[in-house]
């Protein structure tokens, strides 16, 4: 009877072993320039920056002593050891994904989440369910000063919209166009990260243009704007809108989310 051939992807122990050091090492690199150019903003909360700082250092000094081990042994004309481990991938397989994940992710910028997320998301929700928690809130002596976050935390405390009723406003965000408004409305939101992007979540108020409708205004498009508070029905909801004066295109900021 002839032998059964193997189904397992044949590489020598070397040949894994300078894969696994690529691997570790090339994950070290992809956090350091991660770190290096502020993508880290795009993925995860600030707080945890240097923790990825920390782990990239890591995984490039055992990448290093590792193949300092190897380099030795192949030296001293030993024999690699293989240390047996359960996995549904062949030896190296599961070493050559993460490189080439790694790979990957240093020629790919990742991107903000957009209003199609938001909307996703659900966007325009009633603000008292929202996520912000009320003990992050701040007083300011001036609105014009509060962030949006800031804005939704201070709703969060007084939710009744009347009290704030011709006070000045001016925030930052990027467009959204809710189907359930009519074209004279759009929101300026922005998400909210609390551990990473796969936790954000958008926050956003009404925009009530006086002339025109938001066609002039792009989807995803970040805006500074700046009026006054009135307060209309929307959507079935009497609510907080920003009855805009000026609207002034801005870019992107490097750090899109609010924390």
């Amino acid at each position: 009877m002839a032998p059964a051939r193997s189904n397992s992807l044949k590489i020598s122990p070397k040949a894994i072993a300078w894969i696994d050091i690529a691997a570790i090492g090339a994950w070290g690199i992809l956090l350091l320039e991660y770190w290096f150019t502020q993508k880290l903003s795009l993925l995860i909360h600030p707080s945890y920056n240097p923790l990825s700082f920390i782990s990239g250092i890591l995984l490039l000094t055992i990448a290093a002593y590792r193949a300092w081990t190897v380099v030795n042994q192949s030296r001293s004309k030993q024999p690699l050891p293989i240390v047996p481990h359960l996995s549904l991938l062949p030896n190296g397989v599961g070493s050559i994904l993460l490189l080439g994940v790694a790979i990957a992710a240093l020629f790919i910028t990742p991107q903000p989440f957009n209003s199609t997320t938001a909307i996703q998301r659900g966007v325009g929700e009633i603000i008292t369910n929202t996520q912000v928690k009320p003990q992050s809130f701040r007083a300011m002596t001036k609105p014009e000063n509060r962030s949006l976050v800031d804005w939704i935390r201070t709703l969060q405390v007084m939710p009744e919209p009347d009290t704030y009723i011709g006070q000045k406003v001016k925030v930052k965000g990027f467009v959204v166009h809710p189907d359930n408004f009519s074209p004279q409305y759009f929101r300026i939101t922005r998400f909210i990260v609390t551990c990473c992007a796969a936790d954000a979540y958008p926050i956003s108020l009404p925009v009530r243009l006086r002339e025109g409708d938001r066609s002039s205004y792009k989807p995803d498009s970040w805006l500074d704007v700046e009026g006054t508070i009135i307060v209309e029905t929307l959507a079935n909801q009497r609510q907080l809108v920003i009855q805009a004066n000026t609207l002034k295109p801005v870019p992107q900021p490097d750090r899109p989310y609010d924390y």
